[in-house]
């Protein structure tokens, strides 16, 4: 479930920042090369998820907490600095026009990564 959430969002942040960037990035340049960003992380991350290897585990870990960390940045500034974001990113506001799902899906990757990589260090 939690690939597929991943995928999805891939697919969301990449389709609308391709749309933003193309049809109007002169109203708000910010807001979507972070939906651009986004977008890249999410499908990092949808990719090593999948794979399940040592190594992909390691680019999921780092995936997730560029994620976590654009997420609670975004986040925060988008509160202070509201102007700066006259459109929404997939992380405005901790994903609130999400359903917060930005900021909660990082933490359970991370979560899933760690129990995953523990399972197969026991076989």
């Amino acid at each position: 479930m939690l690939i597929a959430v991943y995928a999805l969002f891939a697919l969301a942040a990449c389709a609308r920042s391709a749309v933003q960037l193309g049809t109007h990035f002169d109203r708000a340049p910010l807001a979507y090369l972070l939906s651009a960003l986004a977008a890249v992380v999410y499908v990092v991350a949808t990719v090593g998820l999948v794979r399940g290897s040592a190594a992909s585990r390691r680019v999921a870990v780092v995936s997730c907490t560029v994620e976590l960390v654009g997420v609670v940045a975004v986040g925060a500034f988008s509160l202070l600095d509201p102007a700066a974001f006259p459109d929404a990113t997939v992380w405005s506001l901790f994903g609130r026009g999400y359903g917060f799902v930005p900021l909660v899906l990082p933490v359970l990757g991370l979560l899933w990564i760690r129990r995953s990589a523990a399972i197969a260090g026991a076989h």
